[in-house]
């Protein structure tokens, strides 16, 4: 149900929230902690139950990693929606989907533009022993990424509101679709940073008089390349979803099982 609770000034005010992001970073969850941060005010406004607010908190310190700059925009988009009365379950979908695409964005933006930029200029002073070139690169770069985080949390907001209002009865096929980026997203990474191979080989009988050596890893590369990789990522997904495993026994369950299986000869 629609609260329609939020004004202008919540959501400038989830933007500047979004300054201390980094703030919360740990290796359990990223940003989770700062982006729920960002959104308790708001929250807070949307729920007026304790409750609903405790669970709709909790929700959002999960995993969550993208660009800083970015986050406002994310993050407003969350809570227009929210505040339209949009289903928590297919904003979340939303909000997965958008990290990867908005760090692509906010990277090429703050460390391939503006860093080299203002780094540039303030060298340049620097070399003529200016001190003005440290304070003009610190500077530029704080005001520049605050200024790029209000404009893209007015953004975010105004879209959530337009989604809302345009597309309501298209939520469920937009959530079905983001989860489907958000999955493909996933798959990219877990092939690509998950790498696990076996030495495990056996002796094939070629001819009566001739004898192959044949490498299981490479037998399983043929059928489905990364396979281990898959099974091992929809294992780690098992155990968060259904045994409700904290990332630190994921990691401790990592090393014991690869050093174990590595000692016996089976992971190469």
């Amino acid at each position: 149900m629609a609260s329609n609770k939020l004004q202008k000034k919540d959501y400038t005010r989830a933007s500047l929230r979004a300054y201390f992001l980094q703030n919360g970073m740990n290796y359990s969850n990223y940003q989770g902690l700062g982006y729920a941060n960002m959104l308790y005010s708001g929250l807070r406004k949307i729920y007026d139950d304790d409750d609903q607010l405790r669970d709709a908190l909790k929700e959002n310190v999960e995993f969550f990693n993208t660009n800083p700059s970015m986050v406002p925009f994310i993050g407003n988009l969350h809570l227009a929606m929210l505040d339209g009365g949009a289903n928590a379950k297919e904003v979340k979908s939303i909000k997965m989907a958008l990290m990867g695409p908005m760090a692509g964005i906010g990277d090429s933006l703050s460390q391939f533009c503006l860093a080299p930029l203002f780094a540039t200029i303030g060298a340049s002073l620097a070399q003529d022993g200016l001190i003005l070139g440290p304070a003009i690169f610190f500077l530029g770069m704080n005001i520049t990424l605050l200024i790029i985080k209000l404009l893209m949390g007015n953004w975010g907001h105004k879209l959530g509101a337009s989604i809302i209002e345009k597309l309501s009865s298209y939520m469920e096929q937009i959530s079905t679709i983001a989860g489907m980026i958000g999955v493909t997203v996933i798959s990219g990474l877990a092939v690509n940073f998950v790498k696990i191979s076996t030495k495990l080989q056996y002796v094939a009988q070629v001819s009566e008089t001739e004898e192959k050596i044949i490498s299981l890893q490479e037998m399983l590369d043929a059928m489905l390349p990364n396979m281990l990789a898959v099974l091992y990522t929809g294992l780690m997904f098992y155990l968060i979803k259904k045994k409700k495993w904290s990332t630190y026994k994921l990691v401790i369950f990592t090393i014991i099982v690869g050093i174990l299986l590595s000692v016996i000869g089976i992971l190469g």
